[in-house]
């Protein structure tokens, strides 16, 4: 009985470790992310949403005309929603409102030059995280306690 409890135990703390190194493995691609995120917060340019980013990505990535019912669609939001989102986006430059010449009723979202270069500067922010090693740190002192089950009134060791 005790051989079995013991087996039993190093198999739960052998699948505990498991997963916290898969779990660890998972963190490396968010540690590139917080990376990324931290370095663009620090680059002092403007906070965007997701929402705003995916709609600048959508223009400047895939093939146009592009419209805000059509980007709407896209994303699964209303219409009001994406026009305040190209407002935002349309004070700092980086997308325009143009009217179609031949159908003056519609209205097509365009790239800009300076949204061009925004996107680059964050392209080069991607770079530069993904290209630094998101090492994961070793186990702080509290999880190796946590591993071998000791109180946290031993940590003075």
């Amino acid at each position: 009985m005790m051989r079995n409890e013991c087996r039993s135990r190093r198999l739960s703390l052998t699948n505990w470790n498991i997963a916290r190194e898969k779990s660890a493995m998972g963190n490396l691609g968010l540690a590139g992310w917080m990376q990324t995120l931290v370095g663009y917060v620090r680059s002092g340019k403007p906070d965007l949403t997701n929402r705003q980013m995916a709609l600048l990505l959508i223009v400047y990535l895939s093939p146009g005309p592009h419209t805000v019912r059509g980007l709407a669609r896209i994303l699964g939001v209303s219409k009001p929603v994406v026009t305040r989102a190209l407002n935002t986006l349309g004070a700092l430059g980086y997308l325009r409102r143009e009217r179609d010449n031949a159908d003056r009723r519609n209205v097509f979202i365009t790239k800009t030059e300076s949204g061009a270069q925004f996107l680059e500067g964050f392209s080069e922010t991607l770079d530069d995280g993904a290209r630094r090693p998101a090492v994961a740190a070793a186990p702080a002192d509290d999880e190796r306690r946590v591993a071998r089950r000791e109180p946290a009134f031993i940590a003075g060791r």
